[in-house]
């Protein structure tokens, strides 16, 4: 593959597919410079995944395998390297310029954060309309496994969103 089609390829599904970066480094990187970090490292394996690309998925679904790849990766390296943040201390987060602060998308988030890497993967997949059957094929694991593993995320969003009515949310 020529530098200039990789060069082409990459432009046209960061401005068709951004949403999905942007949702992924939101959900696994919590501070300003850590998310520019994680853009920048989701970027860079998409870009060198392109020449392996084949064509048998669609491209969001190659760009969503990459990056959660890429994330988790990064996520278990950052909680090697240093002492996490819990979500609460942590006061800014991306916002994209084309968004609308929305309070429940926020806490939507907070939530999110909270779950295992391999659970808010299965959370932002699901949200985006993919398949347990797909869902599975991406992650590696089995389409009980991904149902079991949504029953749970389905159950701390719902004792969470209690406790957040008790305090305003």
């Amino acid at each position: 593959m020529l530098a200039s089609e990789q060069k082409q390829i990459f432009g046209e599904w960061l401005a068709q597919h951004k949403g999905i970066f942007f949702k992924i480094v939101r959900s696994f990187a919590f501070t300003p410079h850590d998310q520019d970090d994680l853009f920048q490292d989701i970027s860079i394996q998409v870009w060198k995944s392109i020449p392996d690309y084949r064509g048998e998925a669609k491209p969001s679904t190659w760009i969503y395998r990459v990056a959660l790849y890429t994330a988790s990766t990064w996520a278990r390296n950052e909680k090697k390297q240093l002492q996490t943040q819990p979500i609460t201390d942590v006061e800014h987060t991306l916002t994209m310029k084309a968004q609308s602060y929305d309070e429940r998308l926020e806490w939507l988030y907070a939530q999110i954060a909270q779950l295992a890497p391999i659970d808010r993967s299965i959370c932002l997949l699901l949200l985006d309309g993919f398949s347990y059957k797909e869902i599975a094929a991406l992650l590696g694991i089995s389409e009980s496994n991904v149902g079991v593993k949504i029953h749970r995320i389905k159950q701390h969003l719902r004792q969470n969103s209690k406790v957040g009515v008790d305090h305003g949310v």
